[in-house]
């Protein structure tokens, strides 16, 4: 009987939660999701479009990693002081123009005459002409069927700048500035070259004068600049280089920026820098003997390589690590015997890693 009475009960608690499920209290409210609760994008707020003898842009904060445009404007100073995703420039002639951080790639197509400041992941020209640009490019700058274009380091500063590099995810030590392929060239003829080395953005891309843009506290002096300034491939002051090598913590990029203003008052010229992660292998191709002290370095993230050159760059560099780093372990070249295959070690693995 016990059995029969539970089984009875059971069956009615089950009735009963049916019914409930049935008669629900109040009706639900639909369900809200990420995507529903973004703000509704004006595509005219990332666009700058058929504007002429016009000086126009974005603030900080105004672009926040969206796509961008810039189409047929003549005669216009054009700044964007924001990251972006991707930036696209059609028909553009006689701008003067400055790009913040571009997370993806930047294309200008169909330019003339145009003076630009870009920090970008890729870069790429098509049928563009007498173009100058001051460039920051994670990756190999690309020009197709284009003519007369300039290129230079970038040089540039705002306070935001270095965060909007991060948001962009841009290391200001990846530079291929210098290290232009032609996709079309042209026989006994050269399609690019380098701008003089003391050419001065200032004077290419002006300062914006706008009331708008004066909260923008900008400099273009080379010592200020995020992206470190380097030779590239210019000719080199001398034969004795010099390779060091900073390991990740709190003040790597702190000490990379100490050492070159350091190198720069001396005269050693910095030729190019590199980010990169390492494995304990690519440490005893590089370093070689001295791996073993800096294998156990490669697990905190990756090393910050700087390239000097100029008579006495391996002594001063070890002179300057030694009194102003000793409590970092940090790579130097031992001589000016060896630093040539030092640096050759590090930059032919940079390049092998990074697809170049």
């Amino acid at each position: 009987m016990g059995c029969l009475f539970s089984r009875k009960s059971k069956e009615k608690d089950q009735e009963k939660k049916k019914k409930k499920k049935k008669e629900p209290d109040a009706e639900e409210e639909p369900k809200q999701y990420s995507w529903d609760q973004r703000e509704k994008i004006d595509v005219k707020d990332y666009m700058l479009a058929q504007l002429k003898d016009e000086t126009v842009g974005r603030l900080p904060g105004k672009v926040a990693g969206e796509q961008f445009v810039i189409q047929e404007c003549e005669n216009c100073n054009i700044y964007v002081f924001d990251h972006s995703a991707t930036i696209t420039i059609d028909d553009c002639s006689n701008c003067r123009i400055f790009l913040g951080p571009i997370k993806g790639s930047v294309f200008f197509r169909d330019c003339t005459d145009c003076k630009c400041i870009v920090a970008c992941q890729q870069f790429r020209t098509r049928d563009c002409k007498k173009m100058d640009i001051f460039l920051c490019c994670a990756t190999q700058p690309i020009i197709e069927s284009s003519t007369g274009m300039k290129f230079g380091c970038f040089q540039y500063y705002y306070p935001e700048l270095g965060y909007q590099f991060k948001d962009a995810g841009l290391s200001i030590f990846n530079n291929n500035w210098s290290n232009i392929h032609d996709f079309t060239p042209v026989a006994d003829e050269n399609n690019w070259t380098l701008l003089p080395e003391d050419a001065i953005p200032q004077d290419f891309i002006p300062l914006p004068d706008l009331e708008e843009f004066k909260s923008v506290r900008i400099s273009t002096e080379l010592n200020r600049s995020i992206v470190p300034v380097t030779r590239g491939h210019r000719q080199k002051n001398s034969d004795e280089l010099c390779l060091v090598v900073f390991f990740a913590g709190d003040y790597t990029t702190a000490n990379a920026r100490k050492l070159i203003d350091e190198m720069a008052a001396k005269d050693i010229a910095l030729v190019q820098t590199k980010e990169i992660s390492m494995r304990p292998d690519d440490a005893n191709r590089v370093f070689k003997e001295k791996a073993a002290d800096f294998i156990p370095l490669l697990q905190q993230g990756p090393v910050v390589a700087l390239e000097f050159d100029g008579d006495g760059a391996v002594e001063a560099c070890q002179n300057t690590v030694n009194s102003v780093f000793s409590a970092s372990k940090v790579f130097v070249s031992e001589s000016k015997s060896s630093a040539s295959q030092d640096v050759d070690n590090f930059y032919n693995y940079a390049d092998m890693q990074m697809g170049m």
